[in-house]
């Protein structure tokens, strides 16, 4: 702490304030807020990875990997996003640990299934017992970005793939009388042209992924909205030497505040862009949004 905060008790109203505020458990809880601004700067762009390679699959002439595409996107789609973040993450590292079992330890003659018990060698747990706090919180972060990713980038992929057949066909037409193979129409026609059609579902999904952050409770990450309800919570002399009544509302209002501005500022971001993507396309880029 930056000040005298050993007496809290004897401090006038804003040095205990601003003791208040700086003591671990708001720190740990300004440490939430970056998770959530890590995770959206990480999820994002795989997300858009997988969705245009799920894109691409979709869109393949080889019928197997054209089925495959489809289906992600389809299975992926269909299941609720709650359903998703309970099961695949328990499934993941259930996965990793089963591997690293029956690699680490083929001697191992207990089953692994017992009853509702999943039990490995202590070579295979994964982090280990050993491992530190520290390790656990990135191990459990790792497995919400590689969650967040699938989960959204589904969904880019539909995006994506409806974008690639939004592309106009007669210039798909021409670049093939012209002798281009596929792959040149696709990287130089298709590719270029779909992202002004994929921009207001690519706005709208930027949202939902925002506003699902919360959801990282789940996954068993102590994020923002835990630490909101944690800290507004009234809290007596007993337990804690910064008492106070119930002050969830001001916490809570204080993320309303924050994720209405992280909005508000996708949304001049994702203008700018768009304005940029449709210049000189003979429409601007409020039209176009508007059309979509």
């Amino acid at each position: 702490m930056i000040f005298d905060c050993s007496s809290p008790d004897q401090l006038d109203r804003l040095m205990w304030s601003l003791c208040y505020l700086s003591n671990g458990k708001h720190i740990t809880f300004y440490y939430s807020i970056l998770k959530v601004l890590v995770l959206l700067a990480l999820a994002a762009p795989i997300s858009i990875g997988l969705g245009l390679f799920l894109a691409i699959l979709a869109k393949s002439d080889i019928s197997p990997l054209k089925l495959l595409g489809k289906f992600i996107i389809l299975i992926v789609r269909g299941i609720p996003d709650i359903a998703w973040f309970m099961f695949f993450v328990i499934a993941l590292d259930q996965g990793l640990e089963w591997v690293r079992h029956i690699t680490l330890c083929p001697d191992w003659t207990e089953p692994i299934r017992q009853g509702a018990d999943f039990l490995v060698c202590e070579k295979a747990k994964l982090p280990g017992n050993s491992s530190s706090e520290t390790i656990h919180e990135i191990y459990g972060f790792i497995l919400a970005i590689v969650t967040f990713s699938i989960i959204f980038g589904a969904f880019a992929g539909n995006i994506f793939y409806g974008a690639l057949e939004a592309v106009p066909k007669d210039q798909i037409e021409t670049a093939e009388a012209y002798g281009l193979n596929p792959r040149q129409i696709f990287w130089r026609i298709s590719f270029k042209q779909m992202w002004i059609y994929a921009l207001p579902g690519l706005s709208n999904l930027w949202m939902i992924l925002i506003k699902a952050t919360p959801l990282l409770f789940l996954l068993g990450i102590e994020d923002i909205v835990y630490w909101a309800r944690e800290l507004g919570g009234a809290k007596t002399p007993r337990f804690t030497e910064y008492p106070h009544g119930d002050w969830r509302l001001w916490y809570f209002l204080f993320l309303l505040i924050f994720y209405l501005t992280l909005t508000k500022l996708s949304e001049k971001v994702l203008d700018k862009l768009t304005r940029k993507l449709t210049y000189g396309m003979g429409f601007s880029g409020e039209n176009f949004l508007q059309r979509q």
